[in-house]
């Protein structure tokens, strides 16, 4: 049996900040206890001045994109010995980024599934939806989720379910980067993302819905599902979130997935701009969504959309916390988002350090709820109770 104490100023345990000078311990993959007295025979990785979290939980990834131009368009075409090497840099990417579980909401033909049955297990933890279920035409329909009709979609469910995804993903509505498709308008009937939400739960499985447009939002909670990625609230007129909305989407436990962030250094073809100006989608618009959202005491979970394009790359997601607070989300809520509440979104032992929980964890130095940039450079990174440096070389 491994066991190591890891003692920094500070802890952040998903929730709050403990006591000062407590001691994390950790038993091979698990943490066994937090305490201010380190047992004498345990070894003791010293941080000082570090704060120690749980590491991070991107919600909203696509670990089959490689974030280059047309990156889901291209997927079509992509072998799959070049789709599972992009999957594995990708989860390197996110682990040198302090992101220890991500859940992949899109791949061509279930190819994450796939690989995950054989993956190394120095990677972070994936949870999983396989091929996004879409309309005829919809949203990423190239990836292969194209069904119609509420028997269709009863059956495409469980074939996920088959082959072991963990959650079931619906585009609910167009999306910016597929032509043809409207980002202010649904997708389906009511009958059909009900059918899929019905079956969905009926296996045990979560659903998260896909939804820029208001009405396809109200056509989601209306249905009972789990979760809603971007929640943008679109409406011609422009976002609109009242407070019945946002009261509907708090009783009801939805876990809302805002995908801020992006990489600004990046400058963007004005084709593509014009595209997402077009869809009524906006920084602004998107920081508006997730404030009033959080303001309304909706879930707030925390994911990147990484992979998609150039300005979203893979382990983006310190970025994307750094924007809920520019968002004017408080910082510690911002990291609950990052942490303890995907962790409840995704149903995994993560995202918290107490007894029992998986040993990842984030080191970074200072106090991120003073500068929330500080998680953008972690000093290291612990992947089931293994330490490693940034740059993925072991301590």
């Amino acid at each position: 049996m491994t066991r190591v104490a890891v003692r920094a100023e500070r802890i952040f345990d998903g929730e709050r900040f403990l006591d000062e000078d407590s001691v994390v311990l950790i038993e091979d993959t698990r943490i066994t206890g937090i305490t201010r007295e380190v047992p004498t025979d345990w070894p003791v990785h010293e941080l000082p001045g570090a704060t120690i979290l749980p590491g991070l939980i991107d919600a909203h990834v696509h670990l089959s994109a490689d974030a280059g131009p047309g990156a889901l368009d291209r997927l079509a075409d992509t072998p799959a010995d070049a789709v599972a090497a992009t999957i594995e840099q990708s989860l390197r990417i996110h682990l040198a980024a302090g992101v220890t579980t991500v859940r992949d909401l899109g791949d061509p033909h279930d190819a994450v599934l796939r690989w995950r049955k054989t993956a190394a297990p120095d990677l972070p933890t994936v949870v999983a939806s396989g091929t996004p279920l879409t309309s005829k035409g919809g949203h990423c329909w190239s990836l292969g989720g194209e069904v119609t009709g509420p028997e269709e979609i009863r059956a495409a469910v469980r074939r996920r379910a088959e082959q072991g995804a963990d959650v079931i993903k619906i585009m609910a509505s167009g999306g910016v980067f597929t032509p043809g498709t409207d980002t202010m308008s649904p997708q389906f009937t009511a009958d059909e993302l009900a059918a899929a939400t019905a079956e969905a739960h009926a296996l045990g499985l979560p659903i998260t819905a896909h939804a820029h447009a208001l009405s396809a939002v109200q056509q989601a909670l209306a249905v009972g599902v789990d979760g809603i990625e971007h929640c943008t609230c679109l409406t011609p007129q422009g976002v609109v979130i009242d407070d019945a909305l946002s009261t509907g989407l708090a009783d009801a436990g939805i876990a809302v997935c805002g995908t801020l962030g992006s990489d600004r250094s990046i400058v963007v073809p004005p084709a593509i701009l014009e595209m997402v100006a077009k869809a009524g989608i906006s920084e602004a618009a998107l920081q508006q969504a997730v404030r009033r959202l959080s303001d309304g005491g909706v879930r707030i979970i925390a994911g990147s959309d990484g992979g998609i394009g150039p300005a979203k790359p893979h382990g983006l997601l310190p970025a994307t916390l750094a924007e809920y607070v520019e968002a004017g989300i408080p910082a510690i809520a911002a990291l609950i988002a990052g942490t303890s509440a995907a962790a409840d979104a995704l149903r995994v032992q993560k995202g918290r350090i107490r007894p029992g929980a998986d040993a990842d964890l984030l080191v970074v130095q200072g106090d991120p709820t003073d500068d929330i940039a500080t998680l953008a450079t972690p000093t290291a990174v612990y992947l089931a109770g293994h330490a490693w440096r940034v740059g993925s070389a072991k301590i």
